[in-house]
């Protein structure tokens, strides 16, 4: 019988690791965004007690893209962080 040793994968160089993080954030922002701006009208959001916002469409549905994919990618990042922990 052999022992069984824990096999561990290859590791990935950073370009790899940084576009397994960032292009399926990218196309899930897109997604995200799309239902967001399906129910709610970007023209009619305003801050808690204030006016609305005075910005057009596409620079709501700009900032709104973008906090959508910083979020995403910073929730696969930190996925991707405690995977690589528990393999080493």
């Amino acid at each position: 019988m052999s022992p069984h040793r824990a096999v561990e994968p290859p590791q990935r160089p950073l370009r790899a690791r940084v576009l397994l993080i960032l292009w399926p954030s990218f196309v899930m922002a897109g997604v995200l965004e799309m239902l967001v701006f399906a129910i709610i009208d970007p023209v009619a959001l305003q801050w808690p007690g204030a006016d609305t916002l005075q910005w057009s469409r596409s620079a709501m549905y700009s900032v709104a893209f973008l906090v959508f994919w910083g979020v995403i990618a910073l929730s696969t990042a930190v996925t991707e962080y405690l995977m690589r922990d528990e393999v080493n």
